[in-house]
């Protein structure tokens, strides 16, 4: 009991640890979080999960797996596929069929894997994994395309993937009963049983459905019922047919994703972090239950190794490539983004819980090769998450599929501050967004040049017809204070509490609103300023200022340049990453930021009086 719980704990700290190193540093989480359980299982033995575990091992990835695979579904909405739905549907039957067929071939031919071991293999490499490609695509800025494009294949082809060696494995299964089997005894089944087990997922997402908005289901319990509901229908697909759950689940995500079930929106927040706990636990276990004649099989020293070094080689550089070109020729997928595609396919969770399941099983059927599978797997899991997750952003920039690097601004309300503020950001190059209700507020944005969105941001179709990826910070400054303390606190659990901001509560009597400090954003300037205050000022003229400074020239010597009266509102890091002043945080300046302040006009110097005077006085007359 103790070493169990010893053991879970070890698993939380150094996968969420990995987690927070990935967010310093900028490198790929999922390469962290297999180091890490590498070091603490079969190279440290710190400790033995299966030994820990026991039997439950098993059952408790694969439940992980499923909860993971359906988080994945409820984030895949059908307006995606507006301009990439005909790539996804290639990619999910061309490219099913050409990948397993490669994938089995080279597996046989390259690595010396006995044919049905090959076949059942190639099966389980269709799939890429959105606990691998999610996490890429969040740490990487690619454009909406290709990455709807990744992160639909990664959903739909898990299940796929796992029904495939389901399928291999079946065909073997009763070829050794009987030799005379044909493809026919084993295929229909299992396509029957899939749809089965969508059908019990469709019916489980359209009860949620019929029963949350109507009250049927107290708000504490809903996210009980819903993850008690996915594991049922997980374990009950599971007994139609091995690995049909998968299929379940994931059709009831994206059936629920789709219902748009409004008060399924409360529940994000919770969702996604049940997603990083279980994808960081389940890459800990999994790393850490290697063992050490798991690993000697891939000794480039030995024949096997070095068979199995070449099978990687093939499978990075020709049977990826060869899917994707094969699967999306004479599409309207550009070919910069087909290329970027054929590179990009990490393989993750479910490809080494399906090869550890089905590694057993080959064995009690008499393939010695079967014991290659866990080691191989691993390999393949480690030599993609390795070559793809360090070389992203870098083949994303090569073939002009990059999205904006800076962080952007997301800006709520086109007010005539808000205007000021965002030219100023733009001059600066950060990526800048105005969105308004109102088309004639948004009247000063186009005459300015702005990027705008016409609409209501908090309606839901909004995330849908604008993407928010680029823009990492938000300031809500319409002319209602309660509106913009609504805007952040919809918004804090996407973009991040510390980064929505909204202005003060206004400093006039009649104006003021006693809203909560915990559902309101993070006050703008140190002052607090307010809707009023700022409006007022920008009718007395105040403008924005930047400066920059410098080992020279520092952050006192720019606030002696500064009018008393001015305001700092923020540091713009060289890295475009901003730092506001608020009434409870003060960033610490450095060489080369900007620094931009808000200050009233600069009182003019006679000279300029003068000849602000003369200018409208005329010339004067020359004497005859």
């Amino acid at each position: 009991m103790e070493e169990q719980a010893l053991v879970i704990a070890l698993v939380g700290v150094l996968g969420i640890g990995a987690q927070w190193v990935a967010w310093r540093t900028g490198w790929p989480a999922i390469v962290l979080m297999l180091a890490a359980g590498f070091l603490a299982g079969p190279i440290l033995g710190v400790f033995n999960p299966e030994h820990a575990f026991g039997e439950l091992l098993e059952p408790m990835v694969a439940i992980g797996v499923a909860i993971i695979l359906f988080e994945g579904g409820l984030s895949l909405d059908f307006r995606e596929l507006r301009h990439s739905g005909s790539a996804v549907l290639r990619l999910a039957t061309i490219g099913v069929a050409v990948g397993w067929a490669l994938g089995a071939l080279a597996a046989h031919e390259i690595a010396n894997l006995a044919w049905p071991v090959a076949v059942l293999f190639g099966g389980i490499l269709v799939v890429t994994g959105p606990t691998v490609v999610i996490p890429l695509l969040r740490q990487s800025s690619v454009q909406t395309r290709p990455a709807s494009i990744l992160k639909w294949e990664a959903i739909v082809n898990d299940p796929t993937g796992a029904l495939c060696a389901v399928i291999a494995y079946e065909y073997f299964r009763i070829s050794s009963e009987s030799p005379d089997a044909t493809v026919w005894q084993v295929v229909p089944p299992m396509v029957i049983a899939a749809l089965v087990a969508g059908l019990i997922g469709y019916a489980a997402a359209k009860a949620i459905a019929w029963a949350f908005p109507r009250g049927a289901i107290p708000e504490y319990l809903k996210v009980p019922v819903l993850l008690t509901t996915v594991i049922a229908v997980f374990v009950l697909s599971n007994q139609i047919e091995h690995e049909a759950g998968l299929v379940a689940v994931t059709v009831m995500g994206v059936a629920l994703a789709n219902m748009h079930v409004s008060s399924l929106r409360s529940i994000h927040p919770f969702k996604q972090n049940i997603a990083v706990l279980l994808v960081s636990g389940i890459f800990i276990l999994l790393s850490a239950s290697l063992s050490v004649d798991d690993m000697r099989y891939l000794n480039p020293q030995t024949d096997t190794g070095f068979a199995f070094v070449l099978f990687l080689l093939a499978l990075l550089f020709v049977v990826r490539p060869a899917t994707i070109l094969i699967s999306l020729a004479f599409s309207s997928v550009p070919w910069n983004e087909r290329l970027f595609l054929a590179w990009i396919a990490p393989r993750g969770i479910v490809l080494v819980a399906i090869s550890g399941l089905f590694a057993l099983r080959l064995n009690e059927l008499g393939y010695a090769d079967g014991n290659l599978l866990i080691g191989l797997s691993f390999a393949v899991v480690v030599a993609t998450i390795v070559a793809h997750g360090f070389t992203v952003n870098t083949v994303a920039k090569w073939l002009k599929v990059k999205g904006d690097t800076r962080p952007g601004l997301l800006v709520v309300g086109s007010t005539p501050w808000t205007i000021s503020l965002a030219e100023q950001m733009k001059q600066l190059g950060t990526p800048v967004m105005v969105v308004d209700s109102s088309w004639q507020a948004l009247g000063a944005a186009r005459k300015s040049g702005l990027p705008f969105y016409h609409g209501e941001i908090l309606n839901e179709a909004t995330e849908h017809n604008l993407d928010l990826a680029p823009f990492q910070v938000l300031v809500a400054a319409t002319g209602n204070e309660a509106y913009n303390a609504l805007v952040c606190n919809e918004f804090a659990h996407e973009i991040g509490r510390d980064s929505v901001y909204q202005l003060g509560e206004s400093t006039s009597e009649d104006d003021r609103h006693a809203l909560p400090p915990s559902i309101r954003g993070r006050a703008l300037f140190e002052s607090g300023f307010g809707v009023t205050d700022v409006n007022e000022r920008q009718k007395q003229g105040w403008v924005f200022r930047k400066t920059t400074l410098s080992e020279e020239f520092d952050f006192d010597d720019a606030q002696e340049k500064l009018p008393e009266s001015a305001h700092l509102l923020l540091i713009l890091r060289k890295s475009g990453t901003m730092r506001f002043f608020t009434h409870v945080v003060r960033p610490e300046p450095r060489p080369g930021d900007t620094v931009i302040s808000y200050s009233p006009p600069r009182a003019k110097t006679p000279e300029e009086v003068a000849a602000k005077k003369a200018g409208r006085e005329g010339p004067k007359a020359q004497p005859t």
